[in-house]
């Protein structure tokens, strides 16, 4: 048997992806390097113009079938018509990205105690229910019955360490956010075990852990934010995520399941 070359490794020509939020920053970056591996790529977002754009651009871009679909993650009515319409469009998922998530922010000076408990429920639904939910849906519909795919769970260095809030020091930024954390952590140990349970599937299971990403978040947060980081930088849009979500959902990975790469400058390292 001819040994597969690093290329062949790496390629996802023939492979359909599912990313939920899709259409922008990380999300969509992890769908545009999987449509550049040959992947075709459904795409999620609670905009459905969003997810329409997004599924344009990266068609474009790539010359890879991408299509966009409306989906309400933390909703299992709402993923499971996902699923179907995805079914019926591609015929098959073999790659879900867990991506879609998100944190109401509070003013800086906030506390434990001032955190509503409306804010927890819709962290927990967002972050940690969303990946019970569209797993379940992908494994029982798709993956199960072809006894292969690969399931990549986008965590956060928040899921391994207590914030340093000195970062947000003399900024706009902040308050606690600690449901944010508790979901990341769920997401964590939710792929541990799922790995161990689907692995007699032939289905693979890996989480992500980025760290902060630079973007619009003010000179001194940014600065704040790099003495903490032993790279001295905070991450890249366009560039950090592309290449760790290919090798998980590839071929590259095959011997890989149950683990967390921590896409972070060494934040949680320290």
């Amino acid at each position: 048997m001819k040994e597969p070359t690093i290329q062949e490794l790496f390629d996802l020509s023939g492979k359909v992806a599912l990313v939920t939020g899709g259409a922008r920053n990380l999300g969509y970056d992890m769908a545009l390097a999987l449509a550049e591996a040959g992947a075709g790529v459904a795409i999620t977002s609670r905009t459905p113009d969003n997810a329409v754009a997004a599924a344009g651009r990266i068609a474009l871009a790539t010359g890879a079938r991408a299509q966009g679909f409306h989906c309400e993650v933390g909703e299992e009515a709402s993923v499971s018509a996902m699923v179907d319409a995805v079914l019926q469009k591609f015929g098959k998922i073999d790659i879900l990205v867990n991506n879609a998530g998100g944190v109401t922010s509070l003013p800086p000076t906030a506390q434990l105690e001032d955190r509503p408990f409306e804010h927890w429920r819709e962290t927990i639904t967002s972050n940690l229910d969303s990946v019970f939910l569209c797993s379940k849906q992908v494994v029982a519909r798709a993956m199960k019955p072809a006894r292969s795919g690969v399931i990549v769970n986008i965590a956060s260095a928040t899921g391994h360490i207590g914030k340093d809030r000195r970062i947000y020091r003399d900024t706009p930024m902040g308050g606690a956010t600690v449901d944010y954390h508790a979901a990341k952590g769920g997401v964590l140990a939710m792929t541990r075990d799922m790995a161990v349970y689907l692995a007699q599937f032939g289905i693979r299971v890996n989480s992500i852990s980025p760290g902060g990403f630079q973007r619009a978040q003010g000179e001194t947060f940014i600065r704040q934010y790099n003495e903490l980081v032993p790279m001295r930088r905070m991450g890249q849009d366009g560039k950090e995520m592309k290449g760790v979500i290919v090798f998980l959902a590839s071929e590259a990975s095959s011997y890989v399941t149950g683990t967390d790469v921590r896409v972070d400058g060494g934040l949680t390292a320290w």
